[in-house]
């Protein structure tokens, strides 16, 4: 079922995969809210992109979380979709870096703790409204981890453990549909101007999402994510290896 006519919010969309999928979600005709702790990259998202709604939120600290909540429910009754799209990487040699700790503790509370967080204060209002969706943004790294990302992989995996987790629990009551999509690498600021050969553009992989989604499946793994994870089934050393080759 094609998500339209629908009240989105999306964290992280003011620049890169999110703003893509901010703006790919007004194309059809969905009213779409996004947050993030800069109100300056939220604003020059709103002039790229009239009609997003903004609204500047830290997800890693609970107060703002729960401010956004309740902003929500006031201003926005109808929202029935919530895609967990923010997330924020450190390359570290974990026991090297003696600033290891502050990044696995700034790793986990806006890659894993926040949307957990975001799901628990929303789930009321989602439940609602007509077709709720809950969407978490992972990776193909939850698979095949990165040397270089090890609080990135580990709170990613964590947040896929508990997507499946969820959707068990929630099988019975058949209303809010649990969806999971995985990502490859995207050509994005995330790469800070030098993405890897193998990166796809945001539209094409936004595209893909959607059009996965409207096929009601679950967990969605886009482009290559397919090809990793059938490497990681059958020969997962050789995955292991070719994932921190590139």
């Amino acid at each position: 079922m094609e998500i339209s006519n629908s009240t989105i919010v999306i964290t992280g969309g003011s620049s890169g995969l999110g703003f893509e999928m901010c703006q790919q979600f007004i194309e059809r005709g969905n009213n779409v809210i996004t947050c993030s702790r800069s109100l300056e990259k939220l604003e020059d998202a709103k002039k790229r992109l009239p009609g997003l709604v903004i609204y500047k939120c830290d997800i890693a600290r609970e107060l703002e979380c729960e401010d956004f909540a309740e902003w929500l429910r006031i201003n926005y009754p109808k929202m029935n979709v919530l895609i967990n799209n923010a997330a924020i990487v450190n390359k570290t040699y974990f026991v090297e870096d003696q600033f290891s700790l502050e990044k696995m503790n700034d790793e986990f509370s806006v890659n894993l703790n926040a949307p957990i967080r975001l799901i628990k204060l929303l789930y009321p209002i989602l439940i609602q409204n007509q077709n709720p969706k809950i969407i978490n943004i992972t990776t193909g790294l939850v698979y095949v981890p990165r040397v270089i990302y090890p609080f990135y992989n580990a709170a990613k995996v964590g947040l896929h453990s508990f997507t499946q987790v969820l959707r068990e629990q929630l099988k019975q009551e058949k209303k809010v549909r649990i969806i999971e999509v995985l990502f490859p690498v995207v050509d994005t600021p995330w790469h800070k101007g030098n993405p890897p050969k193998i990166a796809i553009s945001p539209q094409k992989a936004v595209s893909e999402m959607l059009e996965r989604i409207s096929q009601n499946q679950v967990e969605i793994r886009i482009a290559k994510v397919k090809m990793l994870y059938f490497l990681f089934r059958v020969a997962p050393r050789f995955a292991f290896q070719k994932i921190n080759s590139l």
